[in-house]
């Protein structure tokens, strides 16, 4: 594959261009995603969907969360286990209980945010919860779409046990992230952050290319400290700050119980995918938030600053302005892979 991208003056690019990366266009890597994905037996229509956030992820600036987590998805077992057609079942006017049916995240959680934008439309508050799934990717691409719509979304993921609790020599929580996303007359603000001191798909990465984690990440299978990916993919990884984390991890994968984490396997520590969508007017019947919310940032972003500083920046500012320049000048991948893509 031979990327339409200049190298030129490479300086001035977002990303930079090593021996061992390859730049591709938009229009590339998603051609790239999508074979990759047909060729694991993924429908043109899940296929899509999927390569839409992987694509939407990379141009944001995360790495692990665009195309090397096709590679997740071709090694986890689960692929070649049998898959069902996302269904509904149980609902009311205000909930929705799916079924993933063994169905990679990206697309029954992607289903599960539609469906809370249609309840929302209709009752100004809707809470959706998908379970036997897995995978689902960037909490974030899900609650800007809900966001977009003009509601308010808290969105979680509970998951299986990688997480090491205070104490602990075995994991017992999932890395289980949690986004709140608020409409904006500037558009979307969008906070999200996951429990885990390092996603587990960044630590397979890792594992992946041979590369060394941060100190102070992950354990061995013994509950030894180690900065090998490899040995901590055998153990876990740590809640980041400490108790707090910890404790937002506890109640991640509470939530993730009334998404019917529980349900497919009898197990407590799965993956759950939780919706909660509010109409802002349900609240503010006047329809100020949004104008409120954007005098807000600008309050925050007004505030005196530290010598030295050039800005205070507000969570989802900084994906949102890569997002741009990537679009233009295109994506860089690690070539192992992009190999690894074109091996499957």
């Amino acid at each position: 594959m031979k990327s339409m991208i200049s190298k030129e003056k490479s300086t001035d690019l977002l990303d930079e261009d090593r021996s061992d990366t390859i730049r591709l266009s938009v229009g590339e890597a998603e051609e790239l995603g999508l074979t990759a994905l047909r060729h694991l037996g993924f429908s043109e229509e899940d296929a899509k969907i999927t390569v839409d956030q992987l694509i939407d992820n990379a141009l944001c600036g995360y790495r692990f969360t665009s195309l090397p987590r096709i590679l997740a998805i071709a090694e986890n077992k689960r692929i070649k286990e049998l898959r069902q057609p996302v269904k509904v079942v149980h609902e009311t006017p205000l909930s929705a209980l799916i079924d993933g049916g063994n169905n990679v995240g990206y697309v029954s959680v992607y289903h599960g945010a539609q469906l809370a934008i249609k309840k929302a439309r209709q009752t100004g508050f809707a809470s959706v919860g998908v379970y036997d799934s897995y995978f689902s990717g960037r909490n974030a691409y899900y609650t800007e779409l809900v966001v977009n719509e003009g509601f308010v979304c808290i969105h979680i993921s509970s998951a299986m046990a990688r997480v090491i609790p205070p104490g602990a020599a075995r994991p017992a929580l999932g890395t289980n992230p949690m986004c709140i996303g608020f409409p904006s007359d500037n558009g979307p603000v969008i906070v999200d952050i996951g429990t885990a001191s390092m996603m587990w798909g960044d630590v397979v990465l890792h594992a992946h290319l041979g590369e060394p984690l941060p100190t102070g990440v992950g354990v061995d299978a013994d509950g030894n400290p180690s900065t090998d990916a490899t040995a901590v993919l055998g153990g876990g990884v740590i809640p980041f700050g400490g108790h707090k984390g910890y404790g937002l991890s506890l109640a991640v994968q509470a939530l993730g119980l009334l998404a019917g984490s529980a349900i497919p396997r009898g197990k407590t520590q799965d993956y759950g995918f939780l919706f909660l969508v509010l109409d802002p007017k349900m609240m503010l019947p006047g329809g100020d938030f949004q104008a409120q919310m954007s005098d807000l940032i600008h309050q925050i972003k007004s505030t005196k600053r530290q010598p030295g500083v050039d800005e205070i920046r507000i969570p989802s500012e900084r994906s949102f302005r890569e997002r741009k320049r990537r679009q233009v000048e295109g994506l860089v991948f690690d070539k192992k892979v992009i190999d690894s893509l074109k091996a499957l």
